[in-house]
């Protein structure tokens, strides 16, 4: 490309800004009375003036020339693009001079006529450059040349170039690629066009022509994001799942649409309108208004949806964290004084996404404190609200930088510090993440409250044990394995694994002591006599089996913790009646006897391992067998009185 081409893409004449607060279509030429040129002229100067306008205007004259009707002036030679905007830069400075020294003149007519005739002739220059590099304004390339561009705004398009200016336009030249040249000087020839069409009188006109096609882009740039008008009633109408892949699409698309569509439109325009803060700022808003309302309000729709706080509140996080994530760049864009309803639109969404969470966790704990269910859970296993209740706090826990903004200043709904017993929290000074962690623990002990009363709901003290022991352990599991670990930290899971103990260690010694203490005086029998190890065998079977019946329901749904009980129970069980059946086994020797001839002994220590291995699956009746089987008579009797059949072996 000459270096002549590029001195027509950087060296502008742009006239200086207007006032924000002047109306966009006061134009001198047109309305009202022209100021003081600041140019004198002789005839012979003036004459000289209009002659050479008429000669280049008439040229490119669509009305009377073919030519001129099917050729761009600024496509076919750029450099007498510039002269024909200098022509007519030089006949609005005449015409000026001739309002105010000789207002009736003819000359004045004729320069009037041929400016209308020009003025068309720039309109239709500037729909064609809009038109035809559609796609060289796209949001990258516009974003990649605003530098470029916004330096030559501050050239002067007449002036003579030193050589310095020339290497640096050179520079630039070859460091851009070919689609961002084409776009550099499309923005070029559209600020030179509107420079003169503005300070001619004609800006109303142009603005018309780049509404007209900007907002169209804009238009359909939302709907290729698949960016729609929503109403309230519509809104609702829609099925969750239907709102949902809007609100996922919507999620994707709003950084685009404000970084890029809108961004780069701002860009344009004010490159454009450069010479014009108020038709730049009315320009932009006319443009983007709709469709910027229309991406904003969009939150706010969804929280209208019928659907429940509890499903809705992690998507109404993803919102709100959307929205502020882009805040700062919302507020660039749109920082027009004609476009603070759209800033406004924006902080509506994002204020009212913060009280509806707020408003979701409210009603979560009421509905924890709340809940009335008086029917104990089967065989004192997992509660319902404990698996609902910590499946939502988890997964809240994933958006805890999002609330530690919107929980600032949000004080807990009882005014007391939690104990320290349950709850030690760092140092507010030391970690900004004290508050939302206070605010984690507090749910969760609404929670381990609410069953705490539950668990008064079972008639055996020993299964409400066992209840508490299974649902603190699926608490403590589900703080361990989710962001709550980072959230409530080490010491308050410490805490909580010893309460699983005591609770675990209160349902053994309650469950079975009976059948503990049956066996205590083995270790101390030295030598009994077979009937006192027979009555002792008999008690053991006696109480074995009636507590064996009373839990054979019972159910430890995690298997680590259901082993770790079983293990425990028989530490306390197995070696003592070990010990027992040996002694006895022996003593029946020396008298000759067998273990087959005494219905005192029901099972072998082995069956005893296999008969406990089997709790706290839930089941009465177990349908599997062992795979170690018993080999005793009386192990037989034992198993039809149990209706049990081990199933399988259990290593202690």
């Amino acid at each position: 490309m000459p270096k002549k081409g590029m001195r027509s893409v950087y060296h502008i004449n742009p006239s200086k800004p207007t006032s924000s607060s002047s109306s966009p279509y006061n134009f001198p030429l047109r309305n009202g009375t022209p100021p003081r040129p600041l140019f004198s002229f002789s005839e012979s100067m003036i004459a000289e003036t209009i002659s050479n306008a008429e000669q280049k205007i008439s040229k490119w004259n669509q009305e009377t020339s073919s030519y001129a009707k099917v050729t761009s002036l600024f496509y076919e030679s750029r450099e007498e693009a510039r002269d024909y905007i200098n022509c007519v830069n030089d006949l609005q400075r005449a015409m000026h001079f001739l309002l105010t020294e000789n207002p009736s003149s003819e000359k004045l007519i004729r320069s009037q006529q041929l400016m209308q005739v020009s003025m068309k002739r720039l309109q239709k220059e500037f729909y064609q450059i809009l038109s035809t590099n559609r796609d060289h304004f796209d949001p990258e390339s516009i974003s990649n040349c605003s530098s470029v561009t916004s330096r030559s705004s501050l050239s002067d398009y007449e002036e003579e170039y030193d050589n310095g200016f020339e290497d640096e336009i050179q520079e630039v030249e070859n460091s851009i690629t070919e689609v961002e040249r084409v776009s550099v000087l499309a923005i070029s020839d559209l600020k030179i066009i509107a420079d003169c069409m503005i300070s001619s009188g004609y800006g109303k006109e142009c603005v018309k022509i780049y509404k007209l096609i900007r907002k169209s882009i804009i238009d359909e740039g939302l709907y290729r994001l698949g960016i729609e008008k929503m109403t309230c009633q519509k809104i609702q109408r829609l099925d969750w799942e239907i709102i949902e892949l809007k609100l996922e699409n919507w999620l994707k698309s709003v950084k685009i649409a404000v970084t890029t569509l809108f961004s780069s439109e701002r860009i344009l325009c004010d490159q454009v309108f450069y010479s014009s803060d108020s038709i730049r700022e009315s320009c932009f808003t006319e443009i983007s208004k709709e469709g910027a309302v229309i991406l904003f309000s969009f939150p706010e729709l969804v929280l209208k949806s019928k659907k429940s706080s509890s499903e809705k509140i992690f998507r109404i996080l993803e919102l709100h964290n959307s929205v502020s994530e882009i805040w700062p760049e919302i507020e660039s864009i749109f920082s027009f004084e004609p476009t603070s309803f759209i800033r406004n639109q924006a902080l509506s969404s994002l204020q009212a996404l913060g009280d509806s969470v707020r408003i979701m966790l409210s009603e979560f704990e009421t509905t924890v404190q709340k809940d009335s269910s008086k029917v104990p859970v089967l065989g004192g296993g997992i509660h319902p609200l404990t698996e609902y209740g910590m499946s939502f706090i988890a997964q809240l826990s994933d958006y805890s930088i999002i609330l530690l903004n919107l929980m600032e200043g949000w004080e807990l709904s009882v005014q007391t510090r939690l104990p320290e017993s349950y709850f030690s929290p760092p140092n507010p000074n030391e970690s900004p993440i004290s508050a939302i962690s206070i605010r984690f623990a507090w749910l969760i002990l609404v929670l381990i409250c609410k069953l705490d009363g539950k668990a008064e709901l079972y008639k055996d003290v020993t299964l409400s044990y066992l209840f508490l022991t299974n649902n603190l352990h699926f608490i403590v599991s589900k703080v361990r394995t989710s962001n709550l670990s980072f959230l409530l930290g080490e010491d308050w899971i410490s805490k909580q694994e010893i309460k699983v103990k005591q609770y675990a260690w209160n349902y053994e010694r309650l469950g079975w002591e009976k059948v503990v203490s049956v066996l205590s005086p083995v270790n101390s029998m030295g030598n009994a006599s077979p009937d006192e190890m027979n009555n002792l065998l008999k008690r053991f079977s006696l109480a074995f089996e009636q507590v064996y019946r009373s839990q054979s329901s019972w159910i430890v749904p995690d298997s680590k913790l259901r082993n770790e009980i079983k293990v425990s129970i028989c530490s306390k069980l197995l070696p003592l009646y070990r010990s027992l059946f040996d002694k006895y086994r022996v003593t029946l020797q020396g008298e000759q006897r067998s273990l087959g001839d005494s219905s005192s002994v029901m099972f072998s220590p082995d069956d005893l391992g296999n008969y406990l291995s089997d709790l706290f699956y839930g089941n009465a009746s177990s349908t599997t067998t062992s795979t170690k089987s018993a080999s005793t008579h009386s192990s037989r009797v034992a198993m039809v009185r149990l209706n049990f059949r081990p199933r399988r072996c259990f290593s202690f």
